[in-house]
């Protein structure tokens, strides 16, 4: 794969937005889309690099919630892990900034989303990897790039610790009040729509 176009001088949240959103137009699947953020972020200053970790990592905190695990919960049909979730909060990001900006603020609007509708009706069995909603290798793109960047493994954590960033966690932590994903009245109350289109009895 070629990666064409200039190297952005600088990432901040535009330029962070724009390198999601520029994956996805150029790559086919998730795995290339990984490869390709890795590369593109491997030729820049390693500031730079930090950079997209870091806003990555303030994003993600937007819809690490209950909220939006519930929303995840329903979507998934109750099978949605820590680990699951953690991977979510990175396929959110992938859909890029207009649908990220929307559901994390009304997690049901997610019923909205092409990409799961394309679930609705659907076994978990059936679905490819690029159909699932995770993208665990999104998790990974900074510190592969930071890596290439430097030749030394596991340098990226000490630097953004120096640059005074202790956001990075490696698993969800919810602030908003956790409650019962099986209460199906208050799934109902909470998401309506994903309710409807993803009934518990389809699991």
């Amino acid at each position: 794969m070629s990666y064409p176009g200039a190297i952005l001088p600088g990432v901040d949240i535009d330029a962070f937005w724009r390198l999601i959103e520029e994956s996805r137009a150029a790559t086919v699947d998730q795995d290339q889309r990984a490869e390709w953020l890795t590369d593109r972020l491997a030729r820049m200053p390693t500031v730079d690099i930090e950079d997209f970790q870091i806003h990555l990592d303030v994003v993600r905190q937007r819809v690490d919630t209950w909220h939006m695990w519930g929303a995840a919960d329903r979507i998934r049909h109750g099978l949605c892990s820590d680990d699951g979730f953690w991977y979510f909060q990175c396929w959110l990001v992938g859909l890029g900034r207009e649908q990220f900006e929307r559901v994390a603020v009304d997690p049901d609007l997610l019923a909205e989303v092409p990409l799961v509708q394309q679930l609705v009706g659907r076994r978990l069995s059936e679905l490819s990897d690029d159909e699932w909603p995770a993208w665990e290798l999104l998790d990974c793109v900074a510190d592969e790039a930071h890596e290439r960047a430097i030749a030394r493994a596991d340098a990226l954590d000490d630097a953004l610790e120096a640059r005074g960033h202790l956001l990075r966690q490696s698993s969800p932590d919810p602030q908003d009040e956790q409650w019962n994903f099986r209460d199906q009245g208050e799934m109902a109350r909470r998401y309506p729509r994903l309710s409807r289109m993803f009934p518990m009895s389809g699991r």
